[in-house]
């Protein structure tokens, strides 16, 4: 197997991150739902919604969803500190250090913003920004995310599923996988001028992952609109695959019948799969996939997380791949 050479970039490790302090107010909040005689019983189902109500940072504009019914939707897991999720970031648009997008992402213009839905399909449409934020009700949607390299986040996203949009513009027969691509700017994303990958960014799903109710179209985050640097306006989070997979300031959504060829494939096929789902079991050529660091609980003595299948949504998406050669197909 041939590796990828560095060719110019290289993954900071999530240990050079000082953690912040994260949302005692919750923890206590959750500590007093479960006193008392019926605390115990109810304490599961408070913490839940506790868990949907996070406390906006109050950075951006607000953008409030309700809890989400989907399931699988609310790991009850401890939220990364939103300061270590808005300032540890890949977004090669503006540089390929970690620190890089949340220092130049301000040159990214939101809006306008216009998004092109196109080809296998019966009614494409180019959809406003603004048309979007209203085409589905938000909800609050509490993902694990796994970065290929080997660390981790717990991030409360805000948005509604991939598929009420896919459903509004009646794919055709034809279409068997869902493009993505990126804005490529250069007036607005200085990262343009490297050749690291090929622009503009694109990624890709099997339209029934791209159908799947936790493939969330994803306008925010901890209940304010998303950050530059973490993908605005509009991205796609996938949670059962490498962070990667989630596409960023989308401009396209084009349904295609074959696979297409995703930035990081054309990249480097050799350690770049399409699908990239999460799994212990397969190693990526420069990092092992059986553990990660979370991010925001780095410390001396803090150990590696043992990485679950499919980043812990097995039972909600093992069913997509029934059948699969998941080392084959990574």
């Amino acid at each position: 197997m041939h590796y990828l050479k560095d060719r110019g970039f290289t993954h900071a490790h999530a240990g050079d991150i000082t953690p912040r302090e994260v949302y005692e107010g919750r923890r206590v909040l959750l500590r007093n739902l479960a006193a008392g005689a019926a605390g115990v019983a109810l304490a599961g189902w408070a913490g839940r919604d506790a868990l949907a109500q996070v406390a906006r940072p109050g950075k951006l504009a607000a953008l409030p969803g309700a809890r989400s019914a989907v399931a699988g939707a609310l790991t009850m897991e401890k939220l990364t500190p939103y300061g270590d999720a808005t300032s540890y970031n890949n977004f090669y648009e503006f540089g390929t250090d970690k620190s890089d997008p949340a220092r130049a992402a301000g040159t990214l213009k939101p809006r306008p913003w216009t998004i092109a839905v196109e080809g296998e399909v019966k009614k494409p449409k180019v959809y406003d920004l603004d048309e979007l934020l209203k085409l589905a009700p938000m909800e609050e949607r509490i993902y694990r995310l796994r970065c290929v390299e080997g660390w981790s986040m717990v991030i409360p996203w805000v948005g509604y599923s991939l598929a009420e949009l896919i459903k509004r513009v009646e794919p055709t027969g034809n279409a068997k996988y869902v493009e993505f691509v990126t804005l490529a700017d250069k007036s607005q994303m200085p990262g343009l001028r490297s050749s690291v990958l090929d622009w503009p960014y694109v990624e890709g799903l099997r339209l029934d992952e791209a159908m799947h109710p936790l493939t969330l179209l994803t306008f925010g985050l901890y209940g304010e609109v998303l950050p530059n640097q973490n993908g605005a306006p509009v991205r796609t989070v996938v949670p059962w695959k490498y962070g990667f997979k989630s596409g960023k300031s989308i401009v396209k959504i084009r349904f295609v019948e074959k696979e297409p060829r995703t930035a990081w494939v054309k990249a480097a096929s050799q350690e770049y799969g399409f699908f990239s789902n999460v799994n212990p079991a397969v190693d990526h050529p420069r990092w092992s996939q059986a553990t990660e660091r979370r991010i925001g609980e780095d410390g001396l003595f803090q150990k590696k997380r043992p990485t679950l299948m499919f980043n812990g949504y097995e039972a909600q998406v093992g069913q997509l791949y029934a059948g699969m050669d998941l080392k084959k197909n990574y």
